[in-house]
């Protein structure tokens, strides 16, 4: 057959396999569908598909089939890190600045610390430092993917609670809008490249100018106009960006940041991320799988996995606990936002790939973080959902 027949049978199989696992088993309580495509994305790459049925997967995952899909998958994921940045809202963080930068500095220092402690045990064995990694860029790399909270995910598991809209809701927006902003910022610091540092600070100093011209522009056309206009804006700066040294991924945060998500239709807008997600995010899950590896050994990954999930769910429990303590907030509070912001998934995955990509981790860390992201979100639904039975009050709650 030929690249074009095996890429449908790909897609085929990306489509299929997790929606119905999804369906038949009705796993939405403890693995939302997209937590089942992630998982899909693993099994079908080569360390478990590929080990059981080499000579099939050989036949279907073609090196210009893999090309085919990582290019959608690139475009997929610039569209929704570009999303996640149009959709933060500085303002109500802005307004209640004091209890929203404890909570969010706590919930992402602890695990950051945590996860960087088990980074530094991890990179003691070899097998887990990329080749052009140094320690203290995969340390710190590391810490922040146990750190992280995947906004766009936790923006779905609330839907599902029936809490998004509520004053709970808004609390948790506003701590995860900030902890957004420093995985990015921290991202862009990791690969801050000595020898291109002068490309990388023209970048910043251009793209300033630029995001100057940009929100004027848009003030100045119609709102239909605005969506072409800002695909236009999410490729350049994706491509000036990894021009610079910093990767596409900063450069899709960076474009969606400085645009004001009132400026669209928000229905629309939802419309929009939800056709995203259905329709094309699952080739990024599916060739995020195909980068996994084992070469260390299963049993060594799933011990890094267990440590680091270990390191990022203590990290931040005890992170909003002490930001509950200074607070004031009352009993089993902290738990509750602790295990709510536990949700890693997309976000984490994506920042995963970045280090990946630039060689600061090996395929073999990338995949114990991977395992954790997914154990992390799974852990949120059934954590929370008791808790919100027993505390109904805290939903009205606001701060």
């Amino acid at each position: 057959m030929g690249t074009s027949e095996l890429f449908l049978i790909a897609m085929i199989i990306v489509f299929t396999a997790p929606y119905l696992f999804w369906r038949l088993f009705r796993t939405d309580y403890w693995a939302p569908l997209v937590v089942v495509q992630i998982i899909a994305g693993i099994l079908l790459g080569p360390g478990v598909l590929g080990k059981l049925f080499p000579a099939y997967y050989a036949t279907v995952f073609t090196p210009p089939v893999i090309g085919q899909l990582n290019g959608i998958a690139q475009w997929a994921v610039m569209i929704f890190v570009f999303i996640a940045g149009l959709e933060l809202d500085l303002k109500q963080a802005w307004r209640r600045r004091g209890e929203t930068a404890v909570t969010a500095g706590f919930a992402l220092g602890m695990p950051l610390l945590f996860g960087a402690i088990a980074g530094a045990i991890l990179l003691r064995s070899p097998g887990w430092l990329g080749p052009k990694g140094g320690h203290v860029q995969a340390i710190a790399g590391i810490g922040m993917a146990c750190a992280v909270t995947a906004l766009p995910i936790l923006v779905l598991l609330m839907e599902k609670l029936a809490i998004l809209r509520t004053a709970l809701g808004q609390r948790m927006l506003r701590y995860a809008s900030l902890d957004d902003i420093a995985i990015w910022g921290v991202l862009a610091l990791i690969l801050l490249d000595w020898e291109r540092v002068g490309r990388q600070l023209g970048f910043l100093v251009a793209f300033g100018i630029a995001a100057i011209l940009m929100r004027m522009t848009m003030r100045a056309i119609a709102e239909r106009d605005r969506w072409y206009a800002a695909l236009i804006w999410l490729a350049v700066c994706g491509f000036a960006a990894d021009w610079a040294g910093l990767h596409y991924m900063v450069g899709a945060f960076l474009a969606g940041a400085v645009i004001d998500a009132q400026w669209f239709d928000e229905a629309r807008m939802d419309r929009f991320r939800e056709t995203i997600l259905l329709a094309v995010m699952p080739v990024f899950f599916l060739s995020t799988g195909l980068r996994t590896q084992w070469g260390v050994g299963g049993t060594a990954v799933f011990g890094a996995a267990a440590l680091l999930l270990v390191a990022s769910v203590a990290g931040k429990l005890i992170g909003v606990r002490i930001a509950g303590r200074l607070l004031g907030w009352q009993r089993g509070e902290a738990g509750l936002i602790g295990w709510l912001l536990q949700t890693k998934a997309l976000i984490m995955i994506i920042f995963s790939n970045v280090l990946l990509d630039k060689q600061i981790i090996t395929s073999e860390t990338f995949t114990a973080l991977l395992l954790m992201a997914v154990a992390s979100t799974m852990l949120t639904i059934p954590m929370v959902a008791p808790r919100l039975k027993r505390m109904p009050e805290l939903i009205g709650k606001t701060d």
